[in-house]
């Protein structure tokens, strides 16, 4: 008994010690810094978040907090870090959907105090096709605002059967038009029938240490109707 009980002490420090570590700030060679941003945004929202990390290495690497003097600003005003135990520090702030659009900027200055700015530009998912309650069976025709010419949006829809794997998949919009067709259908029963389209941007940071970084953007909107014959 006296083992075990001795095993469990054991574990409880090391469990502790290792939730102690992961809240200090790591000694991190700057030009190994991996800048990992994200923007997250969802239609019906009143706000949208910006969460941004800096791991060691690469998107993999332990994210660590940045020591004084450096500092993470967006648009000129700083953003708060904060921490968990299962992502680790990061710097988020939550933004109103409705005056974020157009260009913004995320300037990073190291402890070393060596500046990184990142521009970026926000265009909310809009779209004009109003879906009524009720669907019959045939190919859907939807035209969206806030796209290129030529973009890519995540389409996931489903229905009640558990059995039914739904669509997910990544089509091509043109124009600001997208179809999806009656044979896709098929598999559908009549019913209710949830939608999403998530548009999903993400690009290599264009001004970032040696290890680099990436941007992602990603705004969703949702609609739900009755499929029937």
């Amino acid at each position: 008994m006296n083992r075990l009980l001795g095993f469990f002490f054991i574990i409880g420090i090391v469990i502790v010690s290792s939730c102690k570590n992961s809240d200090k700030n790591v000694s991190v060679d700057p030009d190994t810094i991996f800048f990992d941003y994200k923007i997250t945004g969802q239609e019906g929202d009143d706000n949208l978040t910006v969460m941004l990390q800096y791991k060691d290495g690469d998107e993999e690497g332990n994210a660590f907090a940045i020591e004084e003097p450096g500092k993470v600003l967006l648009d000129g005003e700083p953003i708060p870090g904060d921490s968990t135990k299962r992502t680790g520090p990061f710097y988020e702030v939550n933004k109103p959907i409705a005056g974020f659009a157009g260009k913004h900027s995320i300037v990073f200055t190291s402890p070393a105090n060596k500046e990184y700015k990142e521009e970026f530009e926000f265009q909310p998912l809009s779209l004009i096709t109003l879906i009524p309650d009720s669907l019959q069976r045939d190919s859907l025709f939807f035209e969206f605002e806030g796209l290129e010419s030529e973009e890519y949006i995540r389409v996931v829809m489903t229905d009640t059967v558990f059995e039914n794997d739904g669509i997910n998949r990544v089509d091509t919009v043109i124009n600001g038009r997208l179809i999806i067709s009656k044979n896709d259908l098929e598999s559908f029963e009549n019913g209710p029938v949830q939608l999403e389209f998530i548009r999903e941007y993400e690009r290599p940071v264009k001004n970032g240490t040696e290890q680099g970084g990436r941007l992602r953007i990603t705004y969703g909107l949702k609609r739900e109707f009755i499929l029937k014959d």
